[in-house]
């Protein structure tokens, strides 16, 4: 039964009360299901703070990065000042000191204050039916460094108070970045903001995968003779390299039940996946057949496992139930289905389906046995990954020439780019410890 999240910004809760049309009844967004309400959103002008004068540069700063943030949801729909019949209808930042009828008779559901004392910022939504605040929060200290942090953290709370889901704004992705002859891992906040480069190995580093503190990253690292499997610690930023043991296939790595790794190994003429122990030695098969079995991916309780496997004669999505050991087909149809991706809520499995036309992202509703294609192209779409809240997922795709990076969500609304630079970009992999 797909869940359905009431907005209540009058109790700063669940529901949203349509303003400009009160006898509707409550407003409804339901980011798990198929209906979207669109919510109408206004940025008021910034304003100093007990007659402080306004840092200018700050305060658009501020505004340009949360109407940027906003314009990732797509049931928000941020409306232009010069839209609003009046002008400014507000003389403070504080809820007393905003009139809100014009706003009502705009239907405009949400409005922004940001107030400013110097370095010193307030930023606060309100719900322009009941006045009620639904965010408040301040930042001390702001500059050109702080600021974007804070904005999205700002960003990220309101998204919080409507859906119940934080993460999205400040989850970094995780993802294979093609320089010359070699591919590096990189992160990037799904924004295309804080850009990081997290290998220098050269050679061929792929499949990167957080571990669900969000501390670490391992990725395999093809070099000249060998797989390697890669490990980095976010804490000292150092790089371990395990080969002993793990034979000369290192195929998607990944962080299991509690936190172990698992990988996909060929030890014994298959490729299976083992789950290795604390010395990075192989431990466990949980996934074994005379073919290839890769991919791995986990919900966040670590009890299911999406993996592909080969052992219908052609690649399809299998998923495991830990506990029991029990293993089910999941992709019935076509003849090449890869890169399985759990939701967080093991709901959902996106994978990438061959088509007639190119790669698509599939997405198959675990409750309901349905599925929906998530991507058009043109060109190929791989690599899906659900973001924290397992509302958004990033994948790769080709459809401007070369492999970039795109969000859409678990609806299937129209893709936004990632801004990671000229060279391909690949296999995104979510942080998900947000949540």
């Amino acid at each position: 039964m797909q869940r359905i999240l009431l907005i209540s910004l009058s109790c700063v809760m669940s529901v949203f009360f349509f303003s400009s049309a009160f006898a509707d009844g409550p407003l409804s967004v339901d980011i798990h299901g198929p209906g979207q309400k669109m919510v109408n959103i206004i940025l008021l002008p910034p304003k100093g703070i007990g007659g402080s004068p306004l840092p200018e540069a700050l305060a658009r700063s501020f505004e340009n990065i949360v109407k940027e943030n906003l314009g990732y949801i797509p049931f928000l729909h941020v409306v232009p000042m010069a839209e609003l019949l009046g002008g400014d209808p507000s003389t403070g930042v504080q809820g007393r000191e905003i009139d809100y009828k014009p706003m009502q008779l705009a239907r405009i559901d949400l409005c922004l204050t940001t107030g400013w004392n110097g370095n010193y910022l307030e930023a606060r939504i309100f719900d322009t039916f009941s006045g009620r605040r639904l965010v408040g929060k301040a930042y001390n200290d702001m500059s050109e460094q702080t600021l974007p942090p804070a904005a999205d953290r700002f960003s990220s709370a309101f998204l919080e108070a409507l859906t119940g889901k934080k993460g999205f704004f400040d989850s970094p992705i995780a993802f294979v970045k093609q320089e010359g002859k070699t591919k590096e891992i990189f992160t990037i906040l799904p924004q295309g903001r804080a850009l990081k480069r997290i290998t220098r190995l050269g050679g061929f580093n792929l499949s990167p995968a957080w571990s669900q503190n969000g501390e670490q990253i391992v990725f395999t690292h093809i070099g000249k003779s060998r797989h390697e499997l890669g490990v980095y610690d976010g804490k000292t930023k150092k790089i371990r390299m395990i080969s002993k043991g793990l034979g000369q296939t290192v195929i998607s790595p990944v962080f299991g039940p509690q936190n172990r790794l698992l990988v996909a190994l060929n030890r014994n003429g298959a490729t299976n996946i083992y789950e290795l122990d604390s010395k990075f030695n192989p431990k466990r098969i949980l996934a074994e057949s005379p073919y290839i079995d890769v991919s791995p991916s986990f919900d966040r309780t670590g009890n299911l496992m999406a993996f592909t496997s080969g052992r219908a004669g052609n690649p399809h999505i299998y998923l495991l139930t830990v506990k029991t050991g029990k293993i089910r087909r999941v992709t019935i149809s076509g003849k090449y289905n890869t890169h399985p991706c759990l939701s967080p809520d093991g709901r959902y499995i996106a994978y990438t389906h061959r088509t007639a036309n190119g790669h698509r992202i599939f997405l198959h509703d675990l409750e309901t046995g349905r599925e929906q294609q998530l991507t058009f192209g043109p060109g190929n779409d791989e690599y899906p990954a659900f973001g924290p809240d397992g509302y958004f997922i990033a994948f790769a795709s080709s459809r401007i020439g070369e492999y970039q990076l795109y969000l859409t969500t678990r609806h299937g609304d129209k893709p936004k780019k990632i801004s990671t630079g000229p060279e391909p970009a690949f296999a995104p992999a979510w942080d998900t410890s947000m949540q």
